[in-house]
């Protein structure tokens, strides 16, 4: 398939916005899970060779040198293995661009996302409108008990439906934001390991498998799993 472009052109941004955010993250001498995507994210996206990889490598372990004395030696270390964790991430083989489109009514879109649940193995951020479909919701409670770090936001319209799934995750220690303002967070998109993004019309419910006219779109184009992630970001901060 072809593959989806930006409406808009972007700045690629450089080693320098990498070092940028080093400085940024080194500050609370703590490199959150946030902050780790961001960096594997940044690197990858400006597809550095293995001398800019050590570029940066350099610049994190001279940044805790000057530290040593007066920081939290613990915490430093810590933070170093964090961008240490990122630099190999960022150094995997960077995948073709994969574009994939499913329809419902049927069981596609469906295992789509069964199929995206199972492989994630370190974050999901899930911002769907309703969840009440219990095959999806096991593979989220599935992917939580592997240590997947996961989190749902949704809205509160659809929070205590009848079959709503929502109340089963929170009580599992799975994080939920929910939107409860006048206006319906109606987002149906979720991103996977800050590398996958599924996005459509497809409500995650039984009736968009079996009743409605719904599709899905899965891609690994990194500027639209990028674009997804920041707007998943700015929701989480305004909802949590």
């Amino acid at each position: 398939m072809n593959s989806v472009r930006s409406p808009k052109a972007t700045i690629a941004p450089s080693i320098d916005a990498v070092l940028r955010h080093l400085e940024t993250s080194i500050a609370d001498l703590r490199l959150s899970d946030d902050e780790r995507r961001e960096l594997v994210s940044l690197l990858r996206e400006i597809a550095a060779p293995e001398e800019g990889l050590r570029r940066v490598r350099n610049r994190a372990f001279e940044m805790v040198r000057t530290r040593l004395v007066d920081a939290d030696t613990v915490a430093l270390l810590k933070w170093l293995d964090g961008v240490a964790r990122a630099l190999d991430n960022a150094r995997e083989p960077f995948a073709a661009i994969q574009n994939e489109a499913y329809f419902s009514p049927g069981d596609d879109c469906l295992r789509a996302i069964q199929h995206r649940l199972r492989a994630a193995r370190q974050c999901i951020d899930v911002c769907v409108f309703t969840l009440s479909d219990d095959r999806i919701t096991e593979e989220i409670l599935a992917a939580h008990r592997r240590g997947v770090q996961v989190r749902v936001i949704t809205d509160n319209d659809k929070e205590f439906d009848a079959g709503s799934d929502v109340e089963t995750l929170r009580r599992t220690g799975i994080a939920v934001a929910v939107d409860r303002t006048s206006a319906h967070m109606h987002h149906k998109f979720a991103i996977f390991d800050n590398a996958w993004l599924i996005n459509g019309s497809y409500n995650w419910t039984r009736s968009a498998c079996e009743s409605n006219e719904e599709n899905l779109v899965v891609t690994n184009d990194s500027a639209l799993v990028r674009a997804f992630a920041e707007q998943f970001a700015s929701l989480w901060k305004a909802l949590a």
